[in-house]
């Protein structure tokens, strides 16, 4: 297997950087680190390469190996050193994907995936979430749930990076993304479209448990520490929290939101 090292032609920006951009724009390959997301992108068909640590031979590492041969993926083997300058620094288990470009998407898009499905449209949309971890954490959740998408700003927020992926366990890999360019005009979109809009807050009027889930909904999730923007609290259609029992006040934005998807799944499973 061959080796991973930089040839005269290696571009000069940075394993991270490139494969940051790249998921930022959706047009480049980008690296993605760990076990349980190598798996998930090459299930889902877009692994293009997969590194492993030339000093381990475990029995994942072998199971990977064999699901990308089988696929037709060539598998290198590379130092630990060069598979964490690939990834820039992002913990990797000794796996690390080269994958294809991330399918861009559209709110227009998500919303016209639920309708093909024949299901009432679940999305989140995260403005501020600037932690790769807990974008990937939130994304996981949503995944699990069957939400149709995430929204996501284009600036001030955390893009789907490698480090992203890696905590999604790859769901990110699966989960349609829009990147917008102005939240509060992504929220008007999903409205207009007969989408009822629910603004996580520990302030909120109603119980999360009290919203009818089963009708066409996106959950709105604020940044790190800052809550929902004031722009986006007047947009809603309501705001909903999640009673506390503790001394915290709030739970974070991955969390609450999670919290919320699995009533929204609950509901409609059970009809109400």
């Amino acid at each position: 297997m061959a080796q991973l090292r930089p040839g005269p032609g290696r571009p000069r920006a940075s394993p991270w950087r490139r494969a940051q951009e790249a998921a930022r724009r959706g047009r480049e390959t980008a690296a993605v680190p760990g076990r349980e997301a190598a798996r998930e992108a090459l299930a889902a068909g877009l692994g293009e390469a997969l590194y492993l640590d030339e000093a381990s031979a475990s029995g994942a590492l072998v199971a990977l190996a064999a699901e990308a041969e089988r696929r037709g993926v060539p598998v290198r083997r590379a130092s630990k050193a060069a598979l964490s300058a690939l990834v820039g620094g992002v913990p990797h288990q000794g796996v690390v994907v080269i994958v294809r470009p991330y399918p861009t998407y559209d709110v227009a898009a998500i919303l016209e995936r639920a309708r093909a499905k024949g299901e009432a449209p679940l999305l989140v949309l995260a403005a501020g979430l600037e932690d790769p971890r807990n974008l990937g954490a939130l994304a996981r959740s949503a995944e699990g749930a069957g939400a149709h998408g995430l929204v996501i700003p284009a600036r001030r927020a955390a893009p789907v990076s490698p480090a992203a992926v890696r905590a999604s366990a790859g769901a990110l890999l699966h989960l349609p993304v829009a990147v917008v360019a102005n939240a509060r005009a992504a929220l008007r979109e999903l409205q207009a479209a007969g989408v009822w809009a629910w603004g996580a807050d520990p302030e909120g009027a109603a119980l999360y448990s009290e919203v009818d889930w089963r009708a066409p909904a996106a959950i709105v999730v604020g940044g790190e520490g800052r809550g929902l923007p004031r722009a986006l609290r007047a947009a809603c259609d309501g705001l909903v929290r999640i009673p506390m029992a503790g001394r915290v006040a709030s739970l974070n934005a991955a969390v609450a939101a999670a919290v919320m998807l699995y009533e929204a799944l609950r509901q409609r499973r059970a009809g109400r």
